[in-house]
């Protein structure tokens, strides 16, 4: 029996600095529970990182971009050819992730994990796993080998993100229609309808949404995705069935990150998609995973329900690209940097309570 490398064992926590951080939290002066989420976030990190004092100063982003045949359909608001013209986009530096990568001070690569690009484009790393998915109503979005090639490409990334010294992952995409393979994914894993999970993406309307539930529906039945949930060992067949590229190369670049022990700060409504299936077929990815926002697509709730995921943010954000992840890393940051700079109650000559 082949032994995949996704399935492989993730990278241990550590309880006992947990531990440590959590006495710690207890001790420092403020009232118990006082900093709400913020006291959870730096237990989990100290955890993470194996020392109970964690630090956050090293931000990766990976920003992985495929095209989609499913736009056949008419499920998007933008031509295809956006997709691509993004891509230029961020390389510029125009784009709103650039601009916040660059305010942050953190690295941001590009992937071309398989756009209708015809060559590389300069400055963007060429993974090729096709020129696009196929259109999934009528026939699997990828083969086989596109995927395990898509999957690689995201742990490529973890890799090289590890080696560089980053102490944080943000996965970002770019991909017109990849809403629609997201919620397709998210419905196959759920066992739910298209109308669940289908929103307005890039702007679609209420009947364009509609069209876009009704799409979903159509390719769940194709491929034989009732409404049950996923067992593990079909999680792969549902990203070679109605996955992009894209959120295939974030889907292995989260179970790699886990598995090398780097914590991943997951987006948006796509790539909490991505890090479902990721869950799905290896389960202890889960808890490398922090969770940046609460998207404006309305089916990102339900996902995050289904994760048990508390995000940081609600700032009624839906562009996507990694961006309400690269809003929140402050946060992630400032609650390492509260938790080891607070002094505690004997340190500071401060009477605790009685």
């Amino acid at each position: 029996m082949t032994t995949h490398w996704w399935a492989a064992p993730v990278h241990a926590l550590d309880e006992s600095a947990a531990n440590m951080a959590r006495l710690r939290q207890q001790n420092l002066t403020k009232p118990p529970g006082s900093l709400g989420l913020l006291e959870a976030l730096a237990v989990q990190l100290a955890a993470m990182q194996w020392q109970p004092k964690p630090r956050l100063v090293s931000p990766w982003i990976t920003l992985f971009a495929g095209d989609h045949g499913v736009v056949a359909e008419g499920v998007a608001a933008y031509p295809q050819a956006v997709t691509q013209q993004m891509l230029a986009n961020f390389v510029a530096g125009g784009a709103a992730i650039a601009v916040l990568a660059k305010e942050l001070g953190a690295r941001l690569e590009v992937v071309d994990v398989g756009t209708l690009a015809p060559a590389p484009m300069p400055g963007v790393i060429w993974g090729n796993a096709g020129r696009g998915t196929a259109n999934f109503v009528r026939e699997a979005a990828m083969t086989s080998g596109q995927l395990d090639h898509a999957l690689d490409l995201g742990r490529q990334a973890a890799q090289r993100a590890r080696a560089t010294g980053a102490d944080l992952f943000i996965g970002g995409e770019m991909g017109i229609g990849n809403t629609t393979a997201a919620a397709a994914l998210a419905c196959a894993c759920l066992g739910l309808e298209g109308a669940a999970l289908a929103g307005p993406g890039t702007g679609l309307d209420s009947h364009g949404v509609a069209h876009k539930a009704e799409v979903i529906d159509r390719a769940l039945a194709l491929h034989g995705f009732l409404p049950a949930s996923l067992e593990r060992g079909n999680a792969y067949t549902a990203l070679r069935c109605l996955g992009g590229f894209e959120i295939a190369a974030l889907c292995g670049a989260y179970v790699a990150c886990a598995q090398q022990g780097l914590p991943v700060l997951v987006d948006g409504f796509i790539t909490t998609s991505a890090a479902l299936l990721a869950c799905r077929l290896n389960p202890d990815v889960a808890n490398w995973l922090l969770f940046a926002h609460t998207s404006a697509e309305p089916g990102h709730v339900r996902m995050l329900e289904a994760l048990n995921a508390r995000p940081l943010l609600n700032l009624g954000m839906r562009l996507g690209e990694g961006s309400g992840a690269a809003m929140a890393w402050p946060v992630l940051r400032l609650a390492c940097v509260l938790h080891g700079g607070m002094a505690t109650f004997h340190e500071a000559g401060v009477d605790e309570r009685a």
